[in-house]
């Protein structure tokens, strides 16, 4: 049998101090270092029990493969490694205290992330997959045209009718959100549009159940605005505002980028179907992992992420009646800041979808670009708007958390989005004889700079009221889908009347920019308004 040997690591230890009567013992089956109780205070003993030169190294193995994987020792690791330190002052309670030690690993990457960063990451990836869907069917649409015999007419049809789902969810959207929640219903939302976008391929063939499965799509993605925004209003704190809406919303940009990059490969190697059954289940993946991350997520009411106090999940149908009742909707149209942001994210979305629309037409055809090269330029815009949009963001948050006036940031930030692309399209629309890379480079930047609007206009929802901002952003956007629905059939009747692009879809742009502006400038306000109908 081994020797046992209590050994003292400090040196300048050499004895016990008021306790010369006591002796020693010391005992351990699985040699692991024991709390002393019989040290004097202020004095610290250091001890490592061994049994030969050969058993110590064993010990001192096994410590390190016990601090790896994290096993329970009794008292605590001193920063050196291990050895353990104690004195008078930590006796007592803490003597059969047991306390874990070891790694944690840091996985998922996102767990130690502050709740609402949580959130607002994975509401981005929601709006990367909605553009993607979104954007997957003008691609498609032309070998599906060729495969079942449509024409420009029906074509046209089928894409236009995501635009009657998406307006008439807005309004719905809004108040769903604020009476259940932002989260609950974008995550509807995605499951809806996804399941939508999967179900393409069957019923490509029966034309009346193709259109409403795309109506179904544009129901699902036009609610999510409304979520997000309601989302952020409760979470997000206004310094943070300006990054939080940037972020979320330019996932809609980066869908578009990936969305068009990837579907012309995947209908090349595997068929127009493949698009939509990937796109799809790309949303139920999200929709799955959205589960995941809703788990940490204190549903309090007394914290700022929760329902809102007057939701119940019991409420009956006449209840949630009432409280769409109880909206106030004679003080919205009576406040002048409200009618700026409608006329502003009418005009917005005017420019926005007929260049969606029609731009790498224009690239075709007014500028001589094949087919190919018409589809590259045309990510342009959005790829160029990620950029910006981190840039507009940093800068609209950086003057608010200096003291600039809120509604100041948001009026210098709309004027931007909507002075730069009027000037842009007005240089392009004159003939200066600018090489045709030369246009597309200011049509891009153009575009481009019109996210700022994300700082400007879609900030000011949440901060005029937070508690109605989804139901203010229902508002607005169902005005502002009214461009995708007539404004894109209006450009091609023009282009046909006048064989102009400057008439037909720099022309209108340039004037809803312009008059845009000068309402925003005139009547917009960020300041704080209660809405109470007795105002």
């Amino acid at each position: 049998m081994a020797k046992l040997t209590v050994r003292a690591e400090d040196s300048s230890f050499y004895h016990f101090p008021h306790y010369g009567n006591h002796k020693v013992s010391i005992f351990s089956s699985s040699l692991r270092p024991q709390r002393l109780n019989l040290l004097a205070q202020k004095h610290i003993l250091k001890l490592r029990i061994s049994c030969s030169i050969t058993e110590r190294q064993k010990e001192e193995a096994a410590e390190k493969q016990r601090i790896v994987k994290g096993l329970k020792l009794n008292g605590e690791v001193g920063k050196n490694g291990g050895l353990i330190s104690t004195s008078e002052d930590e006796l007592g309670e803490a003597e059969n205290e047991d306390k874990e030690v070891g790694f944690e690993w840091g996985w998922p990457p996102w767990k130690n992330l502050p709740q609402r960063y949580k959130l607002i990451g994975t509401t981005s990836l929601a709006f990367v997959v909605c553009n993607m869907d979104k954007v997957n069917l003008s691609v498609a649409i032309i070998p599906m045209s060729h495969q079942f015999g449509w024409n420009s007419s029906v074509a046209g049809l089928v894409q236009s009718s995501f635009f009657w789902g998406y307006a008439l969810s807005q309004l719905p959207g809004g108040w769903l959100s604020k009476i259940f929640g932002g989260s609950r219903v974008l995550e509807v939302g995605v499951l809806v549009w996804s399941l939508a976008t999967m179900l393409v391929p069957y019923l490509a063939g029966f034309m009346p159940a193709l259109i409403f499965s795309r109506i179904l799509v544009g129901i699902g993605e036009g609610v999510s605005p409304s979520a997000a925004t309601d989302l952020i209003a409760r979470t997000i704190p206004l310094e943070e505002r300006s990054r939080a809406v940037s972020f979320v919303f330019g996932g809609l940009s980066f869908g578009s980028v990936t969305g068009l990059l990837l579907a012309p490969p995947l209908i090349q190697n595997y068929g127009w179907e493949s698009v939509f059954y990937l796109f799809g289940f790309l949303g139920i993946a999200w929709f799955s992992g959205f589960q995941l991350v809703k788990e940490d997520r204190p549903w309090s009411f007394t914290e700022p992420m929760s329902w809102p106090p007057s939701f119940s999940r019991n409420k009956s149908l006449g209840e949630l009646g009432t409280s769409l009742k109880d909206v106030p909707w004679k003080a919205f149209f009576r406040s002048k800041a409200v009618w700026a942001m409608i006329y502003t994210h009418f005009c917005g979305s005017w420019g926005h979808y007929t260049c969606l629309s029609w731009l790498p037409t224009y690239f075709s055809e007014e500028l001589n670009l094949n087919l190919t090269e018409a589809a590259w330029v045309s990510v342009g815009p959005p790829l160029a708007s990620i950029l910006v949009t981190s840039v507009a963001s940093q800068f609209a948050d950086s003057l608010i958390s200096k003291g600039v006036d809120t509604s100041l940031v948001r009026k210098i930030c709309q004027t931007i989005a909507f002075l730069s692309p009027a000037t842009c399209m007005i240089l392009s629309s004159l003939d200066f004889g600018l090489p045709p890379w030369e246009v597309v480079t200011i049509l891009t930047g153009g575009l481009a700079l019109s996210s700022f609007a994300l700082s400007g206009l879609y900030c000011t929802h949440q901060d005029i009221s937070p508690e109605y901002a989804s139901i203010l952003l229902g508002i607005t956007n169902t005005v502002g889908a009214v461009p995708g629905i007539v404004g894109v059939a209006l450009t091609g009747y023009l282009l046909d009347s006048t064989h102009s692009w400057s008439i037909s879809l720099f022309a209108p742009s340039i004037f809803f920019y312009l008059t845009g502006t000068i309402v925003w400038l005139a009547f917009a306000s960020s300041k704080p308004q209660s809405f109470s109908e007795g105002d």
